[in-house]
């Protein structure tokens, strides 16, 4: 994972219900199974800070996925370069994937017209199920890969 702009999702899993007070934003209601969070990275140190600041649990919550990371194990992260910014039709594509729903409106797309960067899914959804849409969406999108925590862990 390097240093460049772009875009990823992390796939997060939920062994237990609870409820998690995500800010101002409400409470979101923790279901056991897949939670897939997608966001931007075009800033400084580009998809390897922002997800290395994702990978660990933060103190002092900033941004709303900081709330779920304390009861949701990561497990793996979906990510592309690109200059472009791209998370909207990923949340888009994740959105009309079969089995997925909306746990908390609004999570992670204050800024945007989305309804929400944060998708739940029974069973975390297929890696090529996701490129086949991504590119029957974007044809000329950068490769997407796969990267684990313990991966990130060694990066950052």
């Amino acid at each position: 994972m390097d240093a460049l702009p772009g875009t990823y999702a992390l796939m997060l899993q939920a062994d237990r219900r609870q409820t998690v007070q995500v800010g101002r934003l409400g409470q979101l209601a923790v279901e056991p199974g897949c939670y897939v969070y997608v966001g931007s990275a075009l800033g400084p140190g580009g998809v390897r800070a922002r997800v290395g600041h994702h990978s660990r649990l933060a103190t002092r919550p900033h941004w709303h996925i900081d709330y779920l990371r304390r009861t949701a194990t990561l497990r793996h992260v979906w990510y592309s370069y690109d200059s472009v910014h791209r998370e909207h039709a990923w949340a888009d594509i994740f959105a009309r994937m079969p089995g997925t729903s909306i746990p908390l409106l609004g999570f992670g797309a204050s800024d945007c017209a989305c309804p929400a960067h944060l998708y739940f899914f029974p069973r975390q959804p297929r890696l090529d199920t996701f490129r086949r849409r991504l590119r029957a969406t974007i044809p000329n999108h950068s490769r997407v890969d796969r990267v684990s925590p313990k991966e990130i862990a060694r990066l950052v």
